[in-house]
């Protein structure tokens, strides 16, 4: 089987793209734009929170090695579903928790997941992750990528836990 892409939004992307890059079975990330109404938005719009886009890391896995569910889980597991259009001290709709999808497959994966998390408890407050088709992705500047392995002291707000 072929690898699989996932486009997943849990704030600011470079902690988000830093944890799922040492994930087994995460085979490629790179940093983008995605779900606003501006094309080719720059770093400086998006930031503004006018472009409607959020801030998304683009992920390619080896479904041989991570399933989908698998990579959703390290996603709830790596920010604070639950915080509407925020995560830490980021606030706007740039930081929003959103899963975009490619399928229908996805769709359902990720609805199932999140249901799973509500029926569990597993957060305290209810999940407003967004879960939505996959618009047209947009990569982030050059600087943007690979950020924390090129500043290794630069701002880091997720944690990967339990």
């Amino acid at each position: 089987m072929s690898h699989q892409k996932a486009l997943l939004g849990a704030g600011c992307f470079w902690g988000v793209d830093l944890i799922l890059r040492k994930i087994s079975g995460i085979t490629k990330t790179e940093v983008g734009y995605a779900g606003g109404t501006t094309k080719n938005p720059t770093y400086q719009e998006v930031c503004t929170g006018q472009t409607d886009h959020a801030e998304v890391v683009l992920i390619e896995f080896d479904p041989a090695i991570i399933s989908y569910a698998g990579v959703l889980d390290v996603f709830f597991r790596l920010h604070d579903p639950t915080t509407l259009n925020r995560q830490h001290n980021d606030v706007g709709t740039q930081y929003r928790s959103v899963i975009f999808t490619y399928n229908d497959e996805q769709r359902a994966v990720a609805l199932e997941t999140i249901k799973k998390l509500e029926e569990s408890q597993t957060f305290k407050n209810p999940i407003v992750t967004q879960v939505m088709q996959a618009p047209e992705y947009f990569s982030a500047e050059a600087y943007h990528q690979d950020y924390l392995i090129k500043n290794p002291h630069g701002y880091m707000c997720h944690v990967l836990r339990d």
